[in-house]
């Protein structure tokens, strides 16, 4: 049996169109598209004149177990204090906390039409199969995801390797929605053993490489004196770049660094909200060319929002970026990441789409689209969510959960999660 969506006005970001059409689903993939498909019998048909078809929304960059940091005491403000407060909670949290974090984060995610979202957290001794925990949070949401477990040498060499096998372990499990990544940061005082061990494992497994790069404004200097080089330059001449990574944040990056980068084929994801909380400094995405993404990081896994926030904070400082591009470019990397089609609604695609029930005060086409997703589209217009060919959410109602327990029980998580944090002295 096929889902037929009549009538809709489908949206495609790049290139930019606007059409009224319909779409054929048959299992977990879009089959037809044509301006009057014919249901055959036994199709479910589903009216959606007057709503907004859009591409299933992509966070190239987040931190699900952030999620309970929401109001959490801070020891200072800045890049420094939000640092301090990840690192305690990574020493703290328990494997039930990262799961309630993770299903209460990706729900907010779901509520804003985010489907697909690269997550990387923190995985030490404490926390046995953390991957696994933080897709049990996601997979009971319904979103698709790519994980990987943070590599630094913050907790020393055991820690480090126990966060690698977990990389490596976990890129063998996943399967369907998920997929397993490396993942690193600290790369300012990541060693060259860790680095070369990541490039082994990736000599073995072909798993992406999520890195936070250039987020410190001290990591240039304490790299260079460290290593001799930037930490963009360690990655580069190590071979760690290309289209199967995606380096988050990039504030400070060099023209020369960016050029490199973008020459390999580097996916460069830039989280405007979060730079801004943290007063990491002003990136330049628009001149992350063809490869310049979205990423949520520790804010809301709301895509609108972040795609909203970017564009403002770049055309006020002058260098604009091409909102509608960035979005398509979420949908390119995780085509990348899944090995298939995912974003255009065009037939061969995977059926992950946003129902919109949104209507525009002024014409919705080609030259307005843009404009449209910049004061328009919210997370208050999503009436219902497609991931995979499954409704996941109908008329603004999860269909897997009770969204009032998943509150509840990321609550009590962070509840226990400051406490601990308080004894330790880590949170002010």
């Amino acid at each position: 049996m096929a889902t037929v969506l009549k009538g809709g006005t489908i949206v495609d970001l790049e290139p930019a169109g606007v059409e009224v059409a319909d779409l054929r689903i048959e299992g977990d993939r879009i089959v037809e598209r044509a301006t009057a498909l014919e249901p055959s019998p036994g199709d479910e048909v589903i009216d959606v004149r007057g709503k907004v078809l859009f591409p299933g929304l992509v966070s190239a960059h987040h931190q699900l177990y952030a999620t309970l940091l929401r109001g959490a005491p801070r020891v200072a403000a800045g890049f420094g204090g939000e640092s301090h407060v990840l690192q305690r909670l990574e020493d703290v949290i328990d494997g039930d906390q990262l799961e309630a974090a993770s299903t209460a984060g990706g729900l907010e995610g779901l509520l804003s039409g985010t489907t697909t979202v690269f997550d990387v957290s923190a995985a030490h001794s404490h926390v046995a199969g953390s991957l696994s925990r933080v897709a049990h949070g996601l997979n009971a949401v319904g979103l698709r995801a790519v994980l990987g477990s943070q590599v630094t040498d913050r907790s020393g060499a055991m820690v480090r390797e126990e966060a690698l096998e977990e990389c490596v372990s976990y890129f063998g499990r996943a399967r369907g929605r998920f997929r397993g990544a490396f993942a690193i940061d600290g790369l300012g005082t990541l060693s060259d053993d860790a680095l070369a061990g990541v490039k082994e494992a990736r000599q073995r497994v072909a798993a992406m490489l999520l890195a936070t790069v250039a987020e410190d404004p001290r990591e240039e200097a304490i790299s260079r004196a460290r290593f001799g080089r930037t930490a963009a330059e360690r990655l580069v001449s190590l071979g760690l770049t290309g289209s199967r990574v995606v380096l988050s944040h990039n504030v400070h990056l060099t023209w020369p660094e960016l050029s490199s980068l973008i020459a390999e084929g580097t996916w460069l994801s830039h989280s405007a909200r979060s730079n801004m909380a943290s007063q990491t400094g002003l990136a330049t995405p628009s001149k992350f060319g063809v490869r310049g993404c979205l990423g949520t990081d520790v804010m809301s896994l709301d895509c609108f929002a972040e795609a909203q926030a970017a564009t403002l904070r770049t055309t006020d400082s002058g260098q604009p970026i091409d909102t509608l591009r960035f979005l398509a470019n979420g949908h390119r990397l995780a085509s990348e990441a899944f090995g298939t089609t995912i974003g255009p609604l065009q037939p061969g695609s995977l059926a992950d789409l946003l129902v919109l029930d949104y209507h525009p005060p002024t014409p919705l086409d080609v030259s307005t689209l843009a404009a449209h997703v910049l004061h328009g589209f919210s997370s208050r217009w999503v009436e219902s969510v497609m991931v995979d060919g499954l409704w996941r959410l109908w008329k603004r109602k999860a269909l897997s959960l009770d969204v009032a327990e998943v509150a509840r029980a990321c609550s009590q998580a962070a509840k226990a999660v400051w406490a601990k944090m308080e004894e330790r002295g880590a949170a002010g």
